[in-house]
């Protein structure tokens, strides 16, 4: 008997810019939620980081997992999360892992853009996410971010989806043809 190794299945990787623009859309409708119930006072307001955090939950880790892996932004984009191995949906916990990590940058990022006026100081609060995010560009081979590693998932390409980039590249296309 001889044990024969299966190569792993290969998938369809996910540009970086499609990944931070299916990210930048969870991001703004999460946090134009939690901006409504802020108010014009100084410093961090713990409703505001309450809200944030549960509408996090709610569409980057509860949609996904009853959504084959696609949140509004992954939706948008043809794009969806896969556990790395056995290229299925990830299960609740490993969703919440990667999307606890994911979401405290997010969170931090928010409190900056909210104070940045007032506090120039608050793009430092940027850095988390630049570094997370940051390993996706010297993967070559998987494209996995630090909070991808650590839950052991990928993003990947999907057939399901809206398009947004491919609508948005004719349109364009279209608006340049008719203005010549």
């Amino acid at each position: 008997m001889s044990i024969e190794q299966v190569p792993p299945k290969h998938y369809p990787k996910v540009e970086i810019g499609r990944r931070g623009m299916a990210s930048g859309i969870d991001f703004l409708c999460v946090w134009i939620v939690s901006s409504l119930l802020g108010s014009s006072q100084l410093g961090v307001q713990v409703v505001q980081i309450l809200v944030f955090a549960i509408a996090w939950v709610l569409l980057r880790v509860v949609v996904p997992y009853n959504n084959q892996g696609q949140s509004l932004g992954r939706y948008a984009f043809d794009i969806k999360v896969l556990e790395a191995e056995r290229g299925k949906v990830p299960d609740l916990q490993s969703l919440l892992k990667r999307e606890g990590i994911l979401g405290l940058a997010a969170l931090l990022v928010s409190i900056a853009l909210s104070n940045i006026i007032r506090n120039p100081t608050a793009i430092l609060l940027f850095i988390p996410l630049a570094i997370d995010c940051g390993a996706a560009f010297s993967d070559t081979q998987l494209r996995q971010a630090l909070h991808d590693r650590y839950a052991k998932t990928m993003v990947i390409s999907s057939r399901r989806g809206y398009s947004l980039d491919i609508k948005v590249k004719r349109f364009v296309d279209k608006t340049r043809r008719n203005m010549r």
